[in-house]
């Protein structure tokens, strides 16, 4: 693997990749974020007939002319959006569509007509559909190294108009930025660094390596900065990988395998991100369902001791404290009685409720824990049910669901807050002032 490193032909495709995937990532945070993520698709194959007519009116393969050409192209192609928007009653994601349709048939017809023109040096002009990756020479890498710098450099000189273009464009023309220049500068970004790719991946696969290091990195963190950050190294990573593995004998396209590689980031990234990956809400799911369980479990506890307070004749004192009948608090939430064991456990384990195994069925009770904590829930439910009942002018039967559904998200403060707002208005809750007394007696 050192030795195949070590080629200053692989040296030099490891380059051109890793700059292209840094560049693209860090320019296609923002096409992300300015939620025009197709742009960098319409560009792409926008490009193509710029390298075609480019090639037919020069005669040359030379890169230079070819990607300029494709430049031109994709500032074509971003005024043909802006014109059908404007003129139209078309919407932008539409507008992209027929551009990227129209300019992509359009380069085909003329890739077909040079191929077939008897022309001696068209080979390989097919190739900007794909990418050659492996033809990357010095020269190429060289422009692709400048072209990255001034890309790097204009996200660094303009990053707070970029940010306010993305989050707040209407914000940035009140205070007096020119956002149609700043966002004509962005589309003016995305044309190179498409540019610069077009040679390596090729027209059909540069939008992936410009949007999906970006997608990968959002996943990572919430601040902008730190997002362009993890974009370039995902993308320069990317083309690194690519390279290596199409370098390592697999023999297949260096270009493709970058997008995959990119891919496979993006991969890791939706499973295993912190915050935001799919495991990481799978967690928080479990955990609020657990939770939800557990408090609506001691709810039920509560209420039936209420019920046993309200009307005597249901128990004698001996039932009272003895506890609540694991049967009856299955019947009473309809979860089973597999179900209701096995969250009465996972409570006592936390020391909120007693589990007594009486005969010939057992109970449970509240600890002193359980108590305040059960109190709490119920107290919550019962706000709710007030403030929808007395303000949303709902019906008393049709709160209770509602309120079985909010009172695990209510906060302290908002807690406070509707304590107050009953209390005014003398519409506070009924609860017991203590159900100590059941569990002493």
């Amino acid at each position: 693997m050192w030795a195949l490193i070590s080629d200053p032909a692989v040296q030099w495709v490891l380059a051109g990749t890793m700059l292209l995937g840094v560049s693209g990532g860090v320019i296609g945070t923002f096409a992300l974020l300015r939620g025009r993520s197709l742009l960098g698709d319409v560009l792409a194959h926008a490009a193509l007939p710029g390298v075609c007519l480019s090639f037919m009116l020069t005669g040359s393969k030379e890169i230079i002319p070819l990607l300029v050409g494709a430049a031109l192209a994709g500032v074509f192609a971003t005024r043909a959006i802006d014109a059908v928007v404007q003129h139209t009653k078309i919407k932008e994601d539409t507008a992209m569509g027929v551009v990227l349709t129209v300019f992509f048939g359009v380069g085909v017809v003329l890739l077909t007509t040079i191929q077939h023109s008897g022309a001696g040096n068209q080979s390989g002009l097919d190739d900007f559909l794909f990418g050659q990756a492996a033809a990357l020479v010095r020269s190429d890498v060289a422009v692709m190294a400048a072209v990255a710098f001034v890309l790097v450099a204009t996200v660094l000189l303009f990053y707070k108009e970029f940010k306010v273009l993305c989050f707040d464009r209407g914000f940035g023309t009140g205070v007096g930025l020119p956002m149609r220049l700043v966002d004509g500068l962005l589309a003016a970004l995305l044309v190179m660094a498409i540019v610069i790719g077009l040679q390596a991946v090729g027209v059909v696969l540069m939008a992936a390596l410009l949007i999906t290091p970006g997608i990968a990195a959002r996943y990572w963190t919430e601040r902008l900065g730190v997002m362009l950050l993890l974009a370039g190294v995902f993308g320069g990573l990317s083309g690194v990988a690519g390279t290596l593995v199409s370098t390592l004998g697999v023999r297949l396209p260096t270009g493709p395998l970058v997008v995959l590689s990119a891919t496979v980031l993006f991969t890791v990234s939706l499973l295993f991100a912190p915050s935001r990956g799919l495991l990481a809400k799978l967690v928080r799911f479990v955990k609020l369902k657990r939770k939800v369980a557990a408090e609506n479990f001691l709810r039920d506890i509560y209420e039936l001791y209420e019920l046993m307070v309200d009307r005597p004749s249901v128990a004698d004192e001996r039932l009272l404290a003895r506890g609540i009948p694991l049967e009856a608090l299955a019947a009473k939430s309809r979860r089973g009685a597999h179900e209701t064991r096995r969250l009465a456990r996972r409570l006592q384990a936390k020391g909120l409720i007693r589990i007594d195994a009486h005969e010939p069925e057992p109970t449970c009770s509240l600890t002193q824990a359980g108590i305040e904590a059960a109190w709490n829930v119920v107290h919550r439910h019962r706000l709710w049910e007030m403030f929808l009942m007395h303000e949303a002018d709902l019906k008393a039967d049709h709160v209770d669901r509602d309120a079985d559904d909010i009172e695990h998200f209510l906060t302290p403060e908002m807690v406070e807050a509707l304590e107050r707002y009953l209390k005014l208005h003398q519409r506070e809750p009924r609860l017991l002032p203590s159900v100590h007394p059941l569990l002493e007696s």
